[in-house]
């Protein structure tokens, strides 16, 4: 049951990713903005080539490769059940989640959509997807540090020796 919850979150923050960034293309010219929380965030289309802070900018295929990677390799932890409590699913899933958002938009149309700007602080534009990716490393952080030992963790024994321990 919880498999299929974690699922479920998955599915809906890619497709509620997709589906905003849908949105914000057709309904705020780029570079424009319309205020989401007022004074506190902005919906804002921008047209992001690069990764946080536009780093590697015009790195396209790159950026594809990289996030490829991490997502396969997250996906074979899942697969392979090295995690298995509940918020390191969810984690994975989450950061799953969000790299195959940004990955589609790379893929497709050569950038990533952002949208949320805000307007307390200096900070990138960013999306459904960077949030996914960014809450799906903290909760990793946090089941790694807090959890893994205690749930996933394999004993294994120290050196190749049959030999009984004292």
């Amino acid at each position: 049951m919880c498999e299929i919850l974690i699922a479920l979150l998955a599915a809906g923050g890619l497709a509620l990713d997709q589906w905003l960034k849908a949105y914000v293309t057709a309904n705020i010219p780029l570079g424009q903005a319309q205020p989401l929380v007022p004074g506190l965030v902005e919906l804002r289309t921008v047209h992001n080539y690069g990764a946080a802070w536009s780093s590697f900018s015009d790195m396209r295929w790159l950026l594809v490769a990289v996030t490829c990677c991490i997502v396969a390799a997250v996906a074979v932890l899942l697969a392979r059940r090295v995690v298995r409590h509940p918020l390191g699913v969810a984690a994975c899933a989450m950061i799953i989640s969000g790299g195959v958002g940004n990955i589609v938009d790379r893929v497709r149309l050569g950038y990533v959509v952002d949208m949320f700007n805000l307007l307390f602080m200096e900070y990138p534009v960013f999306n459904v997807a960077d949030i996914f990716v960014v809450c799906g490393t903290l909760l990793g952080a946090a089941y790694y540090l807090w959890f893994y030992d205690k749930y996933d963790k394999k004993d294994k024994t120290h050196g190749g020796s049959d030999a009984p321990t004292e």
